[in-house]
């Protein structure tokens, strides 16, 4: 490694700078939510770093943003080595995120069929050559408020990771949500994995009370719906 490469390696920045090089050198989806707001109050204190002070506040909200969205200025300031002015820069930045998000909403893909599903998502996973499981999240009035990418996989299957999908689903306040996969084979008729873990998932819903609405199949050509054969 010459001088120069080592001079600008993350690992020789100081703690409280260290965020802003790894978002300009690996960009923003590799930061951690402690990462990115050590970046909005710029400094920690002197026995702790930025991004410290930051997992510390995000452990006294349970790590949710949607807690620490919460928090007032005063309760803020509550954590050492934040002041008025760092606190006022959290809560403006989490009141933006929210009004983008209220934002988004009004322009939601609204879910009134199966059909509605397919032509959402069989652009992203119809023609791929391995199996992905999706998760959509929908709101009250059935909108698609968030989807997610659950798992990938090969020709054949994929793992499925449940709670996930419910902690994802109580993050973004979900009402109910749909489960999506596709089989490259190009065959649209259900495995017994895929029955199987559809009454699982439907189950573990039950309890939360978010509602399993469908269960999508896709391929390149069509789809198959849980709830329009009355497997659900």
């Amino acid at each position: 490694m010459s001088n120069e490469d080592k001079h600008f390696s993350i690992k020789n920045w100081s703690e409280d700078d260290q965020p802003r090089e790894k978002l300009l050198y690996k960009g923003k989806n590799a930061l951690s939510d402690a990462e990115l707001i050590a970046i909005l109050i710029g400094s920690g204190s002197r026995n702790e770093s930025a991004v410290d002070l930051c997992k510390r506040i995000l452990q006294q909200n349970n790590n949710q943003l949607h807690q620490l969205q919460k928090q007032s200025i005063q309760q803020l300031m509550q954590f050492k080595g934040i002041g008025e002015a760092k606190a006022i820069t959290i809560v403006a930045a989490l009141e933006l995120a929210k009004r983008l998000q209220i934002s988004e909403t009004k322009q939601l893909t609204k879910i009134g069929s199966a059909g509605d599903v397919c032509k959402l998502m069989q652009p992203i996973i119809g023609d791929l050559p391995h199996e992905e499981f999706w998760v959509l999240l929908l709101n009250n009035s059935n909108k698609v408020i968030y989807k997610l990418q659950l798992s990938k996989g090969g020709l054949t299957q994929t793992v499925v990771d449940i709670r996930l999908i419910f902690k994802t689903a109580l993050e973004y306040l979900a009402t109910s949500i749909i489960i999506v996969h596709n089989h490259p084979s190009g065959q649209l008729t259900p495995s017994t994995a895929d029955k199987d873990i559809t009454q699982k998932i439907k189950l573990a819903g039950k309890s939360l009370d978010i509602q399993l609405l469908d269960h999508l199949i896709i391929t390149q050509n069509g789809y198959f719906s849980f709830a329009d054969d009355d497997l659900l």
